[in-house]
């Protein structure tokens, strides 16, 4: 565990300077590293660092959440910068949200460089699987943060000639960092994501950790930000066959503080937002009133999800059990993915049945009348709003609404401030998020274009 520590030492560095610059600086100290398998369990089981401060700038852009006007004066220039979705200097230089997800990066690559140099059969040990699998996914997870954030939006005939993110793909500090395509960007989310399916365990230890069912569930969260709806069913349909549960919201206490308790049995894998944007943070953050009106009076979620208190209505439906927001995989998400791929593949019965099921479980007992649509665009504007109702604040929006921009969804987004209309247009080359100005000054890759 000494080694463990040297080695943390040397990550939390890392999250304060370029790897160029650690290199010009060349510290004296002597690092050790992890030698055992259980050394590299402990460096990716630390949950403040590898499964809870996930990229939010998306979340925070995606105006299902907005200040008032004397809390977006009282912040910082590059706050107010990212709130109305300028092109520039929305981080501060230092500790930002592109940093911490290179340090989980660099902590996974740490990981997979150690099994792969392992003989065969000792990689072959049920510890080392199951820890290899887990490297690979947060990897994974990590890149297809980075690439759903900072880049456009996936398409099949562009993205091999758009930017997409650096892959680090080892822990060599000298190594250059430039910036694959979109498609080598995806492709190696896949890649890593199909390569962890053949190492993790069905069920893991604690979901906190990567399992099977988790690998799937990206899976079919990547393809669905692919648009490549036949793959996202097929990956759906793998997860929910080895973790299909689903909470009736009936027993659950809607008075409660936070009603939905953490790690409860629709969480796949545990996962939440670090508070980095304070645009999210509790005591600031207001729900939208056009999300909050999707909701009718018998729908569960409503009380659920949301307070409203002196006429301000929040967030406390998270499934972190807490205002901290969740980002993780879980099974209504699963299930939602699955009815949107079934419907626009045709298969009308096989989106009701999913639909259905899922919304059987959110109104209250006796109020709900299922769905039985057979007009397949109809069921699809009705799965695309459910998904945004139940997948309220889990980071999910923002990549939503670029996919469903390149379908002709036309969404756009605006904010008035002290009178003044800020907006963001359908497709615009700023849902590509800028890359924070200190990261291109220390890694010499290029900015995004606007």
């Amino acid at each position: 565990m000494k080694n463990h520590s040297y080695l943390l030492g040397l990550l939390l560095l890392l999250q304060a300077m370029s790897c160029k610059k650690y290199l010009e600086e060349k510290p004296s100290i002597k690092l050790g590293v992890p030698t055992s398998v259980e050394d590299y369990q402990s460096l990716l089981d630390q949950y403040n660092v590898m499964s809870d401060r996930d990229a939010s700038s998306g979340e925070a852009s995606a105006g299902e959440f907005y200040l008032t006007d004397a809390d977006y004066n009282a912040r910082d220039e590059e706050d107010r910068r990212m709130y109305t979705w300028q092109n520039s200097r929305v981080y501060k230089a230092g500790g930002n949200e592109w940093g911490y997800t290179y340090s989980s990066i660099y902590s996974a690559n740490s990981v997979i460089e150690a099994w792969e140099a392992l003989p065969d059969t000792d990689k072959q040990s049920l510890k080392w699987r199951d820890v290899a699998g887990q490297a690979f996914l947060i990897r994974a997870k990590c890149y297809l943060t980075l690439a759903t954030i900072w880049c456009k939006a996936y398409d099949p005939n562009t993205s091999a000639n758009l930017p997409g993110i650096p892959l680090r793909l080892n822990t060599n500090f000298s190594e250059v960092s430039i910036r694959a395509s979109l498609e080598a960007s995806y492709s190696q989310v896949i890649t890593d994501l199909k390569k962890s399916v053949t190492l993790l365990p069905i069920t893991p230890l604690h979901v906190v950790r990567a399992s099977k069912p988790a690998a799937y569930g990206l899976l079919a969260r990547t393809y669905l930000w692919m648009r490549q709806y036949e793959n996202c069913r097929l990956y759906a349909d793998s997860c929910l066959m080895l973790k299909k549960d689903l909470i009736n919201f009936n027993t659950l206490t809607a008075s409660a503080t936070y009603p939905v308790s953490q790690f409860n049995t629709e969480v796949i894998m545990a996962n939440k937002m670090g508070v980095i944007v304070p645009i999210l943070s509790p005591s600031r953050a207001r729900v939208n009133p056009e999300v909050y009106a999707l909701y009718d009076n018998n729908d569960l979620r409503k009380t659920i999800f949301f307070k409203i208190a002196s006429g301000i209505t929040t967030f406390k439906g998270s499934y972190a059990g807490s205002g901290a927001l969740f980002c993780g995989v879980a099974t209504d998400e699963v299930y939602l993915m699955r009815a949107e791929s079934r419907c626009r593949s045709g298969n009308i019965n096989g989106a009701l049945a999913d639909l259905n099921l899922l919304l059987s479980n959110r109104y209250k007992t006796g109020t709900f009348t299922i769905y039985n649509s057979t007009d397949q665009a109809q069921l699809l504007n009705i799965i695309v709003k459910e998904r945004r109702k139940e997948l309220f604040g889990r980071g999910l929006r923002w990549p939503d609404m670029k996919r469903l921009n390149e379908e002709g969804a036309g969404i756009s987004l605006s904010r008035i401030i002290a009178g003044t209309i800020y907006s963001l247009p359908a497709k615009s080359s700023r849902f590509a998020m800028p890359i924070p100005e200190d990261i291109l000054q220390l890694s010499g890759i290029f900015q995004n274009s606007y």
